[in-house]
């Protein structure tokens, strides 16, 4: 049976594995709703996050997505640095949360913003499918790899007991 202190640090290590994932879910989402909204909203202007009203009002929208992208992304740093300071980050579990929160997000926002909500689209007045496979497939991609980094690290026991002594 363990001791209480064994415990603790078994319950606080088991913590801060779960912290360095939810550290790169954030920051991956994060980054890809940024590049999503610098590139496709502001640099090609194909689309704003609401397409159904004026101008204005998806300017409006492109302002909270932006908002919403940089407290996820500064959110996730800070849990980053928190992991690093307390020598229990673990590098391929929080790229692995990178790529599964910008795969995640992605998928999401291609399939339920982009299709079932009709929000926006990613381009107008083009033939649509080319960009929509492409979207798909590099969400897809993203969440396949961080998957497989995830299994990985994970089979490496014993590794964060390492950094914390």
């Amino acid at each position: 049976m363990r001791s209480v202190e064994q415990s603790r640090s078994y319950k606080d290590l088991s913590t801060h594995k779960r912290k360095n994932i939810w550290s790169g879910v954030f920051f991956g989402i994060g980054l890809v709703a940024f590049i999503d909204e610098t590139v496709f909203h502001q640099i090609l202007h194909w689309h704003h996050f609401y397409d159904k009203a004026t101008t204005a009002i998806g300017l409006v929208s492109d302002g909270f997505f932006h908002a919403f992208s940089w407290f996820l992304t500064v959110g996730g740093l800070f849990m980053v640095a928190d992991v690093r300071r307390r020598k229990v980050w673990q590098p391929k579990k929080w790229t692995s949360g990178v790529l599964l929160g910008a795969g995640g997000f992605q998928l999401y926002d291609g399939i339920i913003q982009h299709k079932l909500m009709r929000l926006h689209q990613i381009r107008y007045h083009v033939n649509i499918v080319p960009y929509d496979t492409v979207w798909h497939i590099t969400s897809v991609l993203m969440l396949v790899i961080g998957i497989v980094l995830l299994v990985a690290s994970s089979k490496k026991t014993g590794a964060i007991r390492e950094n914390a002594q």
